[in-house]
């Protein structure tokens, strides 16, 4: 059984108890688990509304690929010149499962390094979900401004931009778009990776100044 009180000898002499130093490097290795378990889960999801379809139909959206009735939705905007929803994202998707892993090794590498250089690594981990709510934003936006007035309908449909989340109206169709379990899933990373360099700088920073008092410490004359 793992002992709490295990003590660490600082540079200075001083003490602290491995757990201390313990805890931030689970933290990040949980944050990291959680980062790569989400790329099996969607991460957004959007649902149509058409006379034709009184139960709507529905997509989901993970970070690498697409699932749902697509088929059906790409029939409906052909009418409305729009393109098929396979053509947004296509870069995004073909770079997501390896990226996120790569942002999984860095918050490995964070912990194997004890000073503020760990935040630096873990800083594209935290600012993914902002980066793939913008991206979804401007693939939505191109989407819906990529309307061609030669089609069937087009020309009697002003550009539009499907909500993220809520319900959003176009002609007779609307959209309702909401986030799903591995955006939130990766929401979750952030917040325990910012907890584990909080834990961090608490383990590391009495480190690094005993070893700064080390340095400016005036040695004592020998006799």
């Amino acid at each position: 059984m793992f002992d709490s009180d295990v003590q660490v000898v600082l540079p200075d002499g001083s003490t602290r108890r491995l757990l201390d130093y313990l805890l931030p490097s689970a933290l990040l290795m949980l944050g990291a688990l959680l980062l790569v378990v989400s790329i099996f889960l969607p991460y957004w999801s959007m649902t149509m509304e058409a006379p034709q379809y009184p139960q709507g139909l529905h997509v989901d959206v993970y970070v690498n690929r697409l699932e749902g009735d697509m088929r059906e939705i790409d029939a409906l905007n052909h009418y409305l010149g729009m393109p098929v929803l396979d053509e947004g994202g296509q870069l995004e998707r073909s770079i997501s499962v390896i990226s996120i892993v790569t942002l999984g090794l860095l918050l490995l590498a964070g912990v194997f390094v004890h000073n503020r250089w760990a935040a630096v690594l873990a800083l594209p981990a935290i600012l993914f979900p902002l980066v793939f709510v913008a991206d979804l934003w401007w693939i939505l936006y191109q989407y819906g401004h990529s309307i061609d007035p030669k089609s069937a309908l087009g020309g009697a449909i002003e550009p539009f931009t499907p909500p993220i989340v809520g319900r959003g109206v176009v002609a007779q169709f609307a959209t309702v778009g909401q986030f799903e379990i591995g955006f939130y899933l990766a929401l979750v990373a952030v917040g325990v990776v910012l907890v584990g360099l909080w834990f961090h700088r608490r383990a590391y920073k009495p480190v690094q100044d005993a070893r700064e008092r080390m340095k400016t410490a005036v040695p004592t004359p020998s006799s």
